[in-house]
């Protein structure tokens, strides 16, 4: 099976307008608005999670605000949202705006679905961000598994070791809910796996094989894979590549574990990759 981040690759490609520029930095000022407005008017606050029997009922504004809701009223809702400002500039750069809106998107279009798939099969729910964010905490644990950050202000943690609290919360939730209420995680992890699930099964182990090589097999694979190739030159930071910027140069970051590529502005001025 192909990995759904070629197809999205593509879409990038030929739609290289396609996003918002800063779309992290929009949803953390909107969810900032919002932490204000629930420390003022908590009546005011309560229309703005999603709520289908709501939009239903004409409150269509609901299908976009609640993306703007934060963990919280109180000062931990607040430093939230700059964390997660953080992790989402970060993918924004490292992907490129359209990815990132796209995956936005996504996960955004796939709770309102369920959301209103509960709604058809009787049930009642207001749904807020917080797995989506979760879910993009995850993808930004996978391409910088070893940054550190602070653990409550004071233990510094790489993001792996977070990821894996992230995860036994996940299966807290889904353990502990009632039906249909605990799928919510699940549903929320999907939107992750589709543009994260082929750099996970990337890094798995494999187990050396003894079995023959096809040559000719394996050549024609390779002669496919170059052919459906976009570029040869992908910065690791802004995701610019040589066939969208065919004057900028490209080098190979001599400090970096493995092999990663940056333009020439992003060369001198990135995070090392040390895996």
């Amino acid at each position: 099976m192909k990995d759904p981040m070629r197809f999205i690759d593509k879409f990038c490609y030929r739609h290289p307008n396609f996003g918002i520029p800063g779309l992290a930095r929009y949803l953390a000022i909107a969810s900032g608005v919002t932490w204000v407005i629930g420390l003022v008017n908590s009546v005011l606050y309560a229309y703005l999670p999603f709520s289908a029997a709501a939009v239903l009922h004409g409150q269509v504004w609901r299908l976009i605000s609640f993306m703007f809701i934060p963990a919280g009223t109180s000062w931990l809702g607040f430093i939230s949202i700059y964390f997660y400002y953080w992790i989402g500039s970060t993918l924004e750069q490292y992907w490129g705006s359209g990815k990132f809106t796209l995956y936005v998107l996504v996960n955004m279009v796939i709770t309102i679905l369920y959301g209103f798939a509960l709604h058809v099969l009787g049930y009642s729910i207001s749904l807020t961000p917080t797995y989506i964010y979760f879910a993009m905490f995850f993808a930004f644990a996978v391409y910088f598994p070893d940054t550190q950050v602070l653990f409550m202000m004071i233990i510094p943690v790489r993001m792996k070791y977070l990821a894996y609290i992230d995860a036994a919360f996940f299966l807290y939730e889904i353990f502990t809910n009632p039906f249909p209420f605990n799928t919510l995680p699940i549903v929320a992890f999907l939107g992750f796996l589709l543009f994260c699930g082929g750099e996970l099964l990337s890094r798995l182990p494999r187990k050396a094989s003894a079995q023959t090589v096809n040559f000719r097999r394996e050549s024609a694979r390779i002669r496919r894979e170059q052919r459906d190739q976009l570029y040869h030159h992908k910065c690791a930071v802004c995701g610019r590549t040589d066939t969208e910027y065919p004057n900028l140069q490209f080098r190979y970051c001599s400090r970096c574990a493995g092999y990663h590529c940056f333009c020439e502005d992003h060369i001198n001025n990135h995070v090392h990759f040390t895996e």
